[in-house]
């Protein structure tokens, strides 16, 4: 495991006992422990969670299959499981045992039985190509060293016709060498990377008819929403 990685694991690991213990987590992502009524909540409530909303770019139908890249406690994903009802599926990769743990807690207190949580990376998501309709994120990809190896698998399990819902955060300005240590790099800042190199990423992944929208222009970096589709 590379030492970024192990430092986002180990920041998220964290993040997941404090919300477990009842503590707030400081990265204000949804990280913690749900109460009864929070999955309904969500949908009536959606931009309160995260960093942003991937689902309100995800369009998602009944019977759909939906994949989380980094689903953390879980919260989209229950989201994602409730709007695609009964017929459709719903899962989230995390690489963190105590996220997952603490996912799979919030799924049985929500009492949604159409939604599973994977043990992987979101470079290598343990799911077969061409087995889901539509692949999310919110505010993960960033922490990943190789950003074009997560785009280039959330193409691979995409069926021809899906699409990539993400929220993320981008660079809006250069990030010097010394703001790139493992703390600021878990904090998703030093791991941000310029708009057109996020879209120049995922025309080479293969998709079409992508979009990047930018919350704000000031700053080091904002949060972002892109959206992309694989051909059919």
């Amino acid at each position: 495991m590379s030492e970024i990685r192990e430092a986002v694991r180990m920041h998220y690991a964290e993040a997941a006992k404090q919300a477990a213990a009842g503590s707030c987590c400081d990265g204000g992502c949804e990280c913690g422990a749900m109460p009864a009524g929070a999955v309904d909540l969500a949908l009536a409530t959606p931009l309160s969670l995260g960093s942003g909303y991937p689902l309100g770019l995800a369009d998602l139908k009944p019977g759909e299959k939906v994949l989380d890249l980094g689903s953390g406690a879980g919260v989209d994903v229950l989201v994602a499981a409730k709007l695609v009802g009964k017929r459709g599926h719903a899962y989230g990769v995390d690489m963190t045992d105590e996220m997952l743990a603490l996912a799979e807690g919030n799924r049985a207190k929500a009492g949604i039985a159409n939604a599973s949580f994977l043990k992987g990376t979101i470079e290598a998501a343990p799911l077969p190509a061409e087995s889901v309709d539509v692949v999310i994120s919110n505010c993960v990809i960033n922490l990943a060293e190789d950003k074009g190896a997560v785009l280039r698998d959330a193409y691979r399990v995409l069926r021809p016709g899906g699409r990539l819902a993400v929220a993320d955060m981008v660079a809006l300005q250069d990030i010097s060498d010394e703001q790139k240590n493992l703390e600021s790099w878990a904090a998703c800042m030093a791991g941000a990377i310029p708009a057109d190199k996020y879209r120049t990423l995922l025309d080479e992944a293969g998709f079409v008819d992508v979009s990047i929208d930018l919350d704000e222009t000031k700053g080091r970096v904002t949060n972002a929403y892109v959206r992309a589709r694989k051909p059919r």
